[in-house]
């Protein structure tokens, strides 16, 4: 008799257990999900001093800190316009750099656009005719790194789709 006694207090110790784990499932839960928040939180004020520190070093944030070899304005500029908006042809960068800058040759712009696709900065799609240009994802990702939202990451927005 005792024996069964002892089964029942052992079974319903178990029980009892059972519950308070489960209890405690359910308290824990919420505190597991505000540790990804803090930890998202982190990233991004981590991001956010990185590129606070960027300006205070360069005097701006700018996609053509990554190019330090290409001198030219213009060049420059045509970076930002495909950063602004990747898939375009000549005749839309030029019309965005007139607007930027108060003038732009179609011709100075398609040399300087030959000189960047050759640093590997854009790549042209296209026909010799009609040919839009985007940023190459290696840039792009380049980028990202610099500023420390790495596009695989969830708190970087993704730019250039249609690479």
């Amino acid at each position: 008799m005792p024996e069964e006694d002892l089964e029942k207090q052992i079974k319903s110790l178990a029980q009892k257990m059972e519950s308070v784990e489960a209890s405690l499932d359910k308290v824990a839960q919420p505190y597991s999900q505000l540790l990804d928040y803090i930890e998202r939180f982190q990233k991004i004020s981590g991001s956010y001093f990185r590129m606070l520190g960027l300006y205070q070093r360069y005097g701006a944030i700018s996609p053509d800190l990554l190019i330090p070899g290409v001198k030219d304005s213009i060049s420059r500029d045509i970076v930002k316009v495909l950063f602004e908006r990747d898939g375009q042809n000549i005749s839309q960068i030029t019309d965005k750099l007139k607007a930027m800058r108060g003038t732009a040759s179609r011709r100075i712009v398609r040399e300087r656009l030959k000189l960047l696709e050759e640093k590997g900065v854009i790549k042209g799609k296209g026909t010799s005719r009609s040919k839009d240009y985007w940023l190459t994802p290696e840039y792009v990702d380049k980028w990202y790194d610099l500023l420390g939202l790495s596009p695989g990451k969830k708190n970087g927005p993704v730019v250039g789709d249609g690479r």
